[in-house]
């Protein structure tokens, strides 16, 4: 089965909710939809659904019209947030509930329950009811029940966002293997650009309701498109700061400056918009080349064996993640290092001009 999004928007009272996207997914392949709160993802997923109508374009699978097509005749199958399972019922049952709809033989039922439960490891748990489980026995229940219809097309709307961090682990490092057993177009949509790299495959960024980049899930986070696709794949958001490149040299805000080198020394002489990651911010030097930048530090939170710094470096406010247990006083002043092959140069536009030297080298030896 493919799936293939042909100009597909949706505007609601004059409100647009998805612009027109263009997208092909294939058999057997795991693609993220990553973005924050309301950028379209649910949305966009209901459009591939069949549960909510386009305003414009066309929605294909294996190259057929099925815009209008009922949800129910498109053999496609959605898990959300929530564990919806039906609390009366046994697991089995549970798992069983979409066949005997589909009025399949009891024994084809059995099999299939059985060869899912394996697959998800809830054998064990098939003769008890949902509420006798734990969280994330739950959710692989409802995932269950979504695979035993063998869909071609499985949407997954942030399946592990209301587990705890253990169960979440433990999830995330289960659905790549059930996606490979499975052979369906998976679908899964986070607002943790670790969980997208962690699942791999391919990402769709959003951003009010709009596709800002597609492609292998490195390509995207190590080369992003845009501003704000570099922006969305990064957590805490990137951090921007002005840059001038003159006669071969890159000055980042009042006074720092580094040699241009990568594809920065190919660009020509004019301002550009500099941005990095948070964990490529550090309060100690480790690289020669590396460039300071004097902050006065808003917030220190502390996360165990990190810290995040909140800073503003003049008028920009940046967020910077170091190693250690660092309580820094609201308002004291932190020399911040940044290594610059660590930093993207993006146009006065938002497009990228040139991906940091690291990434750049990484993306070439991984081609």
């Amino acid at each position: 089965m493919t799936l293939e999004l042909s100009g597909v928007a949706r505007t609601v009272s004059g409100r647009v909710h998805i612009h027109p996207t263009d997208l092909r997914l294939e058999k057997g392949t795991m693609n993220v939809l990553l973005g924050p709160t309301l950028s379209g993802k649910t949305s966009l997923m209901r459009l591939m659904a069949g549960l909510d109508r386009p305003s414009a374009g066309r929605v294909l699978q294996d190259g057929r019209d099925v815009t209008g097509v009922r949800v129910q005749d498109r053999g496609v199958a959605m898990v959300y947030q929530q564990f919806i399972n039906y609390p009366g019922l046994t697991v089995f049952e549970n798992i069983a509930s979409p066949l005997r709809i589909l009025r399949r033989p009891a024994q084809e039922i059995d099999r299939r329950v059985r060869e899912v439960a394996e697959m998800l490891r809830l054998t064990p748990m098939l003769g008890r009811r949902p509420l006798e489980l734990s969280g994330g026995q739950q959710q692989r229940c409802a995932l269950a029940r979504a695979l035993v219809k063998d869909a071609g097309l499985v949407l997954l709307d942030e399946p592990l966002a209301n587990l705890d961090y253990k169960l979440r682990e433990e999830l995330r490092a289960e659905i790549p293997r059930i996606f490979e057993a499975s052979g369906a177009i998976f679908v899964y949509a986070t607002t943790e650009p670790e969980e997208a790299l962690l699942l791999g495959g391919a990402t769709a960024t959003l951003w009010e309701g709009r596709v800002t980049q597609f492609g292998p899930t490195p390509e995207v986070y190590r080369r992003p498109a845009d501003a704000t696709t570099a922006r969305v794949f990064s957590d805490p958001p990137m951090n921007f700061v002005s840059c001038v490149k003159a006669g071969g040299r890159l000055r980042f805000g009042e006074g720092s400056e580094a040699p241009a080198e990568g594809d920065a020394a190919a660009l020509p002489d004019g301002r550009y918009l500099a941005g990095f990651r948070a964990n490529h911010l550090a309060l100690e030097r480790g690289s020669p080349a590396a460039i300071s930048f004097r902050c006065i530090v808003g917030v220190s939170e502390l996360t165990g064996a990190e810290t995040f710094l909140h800073v503003d470096h003049g008028t920009d406010r940046w967020v910077a993640l170091v190693h250690g247990v660092r309580a820094i006083a609201p308002g004291a002043e932190a020399e911040l290092w940044l290594d610059p092959d660590h930093a993207y140069l993006f146009r006065e536009d938002g497009r990228l001009a040139a991906a940091a030297p690291y990434a750049a080298a990484a993306l070439k030896g991984a081609a």
